[in-house]
């Protein structure tokens, strides 16, 4: 069984009412895991740099009928962070690990934004019998359209491969956390979305060499990620229901696009946002998560 921590943790000041705090060991790590809500499981994965507080704006909502597990990933905040493990195939093991840990059974509903989103696509191609459906927000895919948008010689974004780079982030980020932040978050953004607490939480959240390295961890196995997907989807499509949403000033319908080759049952939406739908526009994506699973007929969602 997994421990439960209290909510009042400073870790978790943020937590909204009516959610309790577990915390539980699986495949080789300890994760730790907002749970609250009544009804089928919805798994809320975050991105970077963030925690699991980037769904704190929906998780009220969404959790009327579902009963929400939203981890931080592995090392990312109150989570461990080990030096490796970072493939999005090995997180979905965490993941699965923890709902085993919870009890929470069944096909389940898992919604992943940048990163997590990552992470919720690598469960839709490599493990689709544990899944309801999937909601993938703003990320494009390895194996799909990532590699490209990754290629500085055709125009991609630089941070990919600079992010990939061993210790060499680490290094120039050290003491720079918080001007990161605010740049990073700001740029990202469509609108003025993030209040100074929430951006010094975060800066926080990932100040310390071991946070940096967990958080980029997780581009360091970008390419393998890939090569993993691409052997996958030669032999198989996906058949589990996929919702994609690009924001109007980020993503767009990029990775809709390139998803259609390989899905049996897409949805594509653009978002009124920048990268972070969850934050930019939050009564927008719980009308559109429960649409979208009304019209699916998936249980929970009256």
């Amino acid at each position: 069984m997994p421990d439960t921590l209290r909510e009042h943790d400073t870790a978790y000041a943020w937590l909204p009412a009516g959610f309790e705090v577990h915390t539980a060991t699986t495949n080789g790590t300890r994760l730790s895991a907002a749970v609250g809500g009544h009804g089928p499981t919805m798994v809320l994965l975050h991105g970077w740099p963030q925690t699991g507080r980037a769904w704190a704006r929906v998780m009220p909502a969404l959790a009327e009928h579902h009963t929400l597990v939203v981890p931080d990933l592995r090392g990312t905040g109150a989570s461990d962070r080990p030096a490796d493990g970072y493939a999005k195939r090995d997180q979905v093991e965490d993941v699965r690990g923890l709902l085993a840990a919870l009890g929470r059974t069944g096909p389940v509903v898992v919604v992943g934004h940048d990163i997590g989103s990552m992470i919720a696509f690598a469960w839709a191609v490599h493990r689709p019998e544990d899944l309801a459906a999937v909601v993938l927000l703003d990320a494009y895919q390895p194996g799909v359209d990532l590699e490209q948008s990754m290629n500085v010689v055709t125009g991609g974004s630089w941070h990919f491969g600079f992010f990939m780079a061993p210790g060499i982030p680490e290094m120039l980020f050290a003491g720079h956390e918080q001007e990161f932040v605010e740049t990073t978050f700001t740029a990202l953004s469509a609108s003025p979305t993030f209040t100074e607490e929430e951006l010094a939480y975060y800066a926080h959240a990932y100040s310390g060499p071991d946070r940096l390295r967990g958080g980029f961890g997780h581009y360091r196995t970008l390419l393998d990620d890939g090569r993993e997907n691409r052997a996958a989807l030669e032999s198989h499509r996906i058949t589990v229901p996929i919702l994609s949403v690009g924001g109007r000033n980020s993503v767009g319908d990029q990775t809709t696009e390139a998803l259609r080759p390989h899905a049996d049952n897409l949805t594509g939406l653009v978002a009124p946002t920048g990268h972070f739908v969850a934050e930019e526009a939050p009564d927008w994506l719980v009308r559109t998560v429960r649409t979208y699973l009304h019209d699916l007929g998936t249980v929970g969602t009256a």
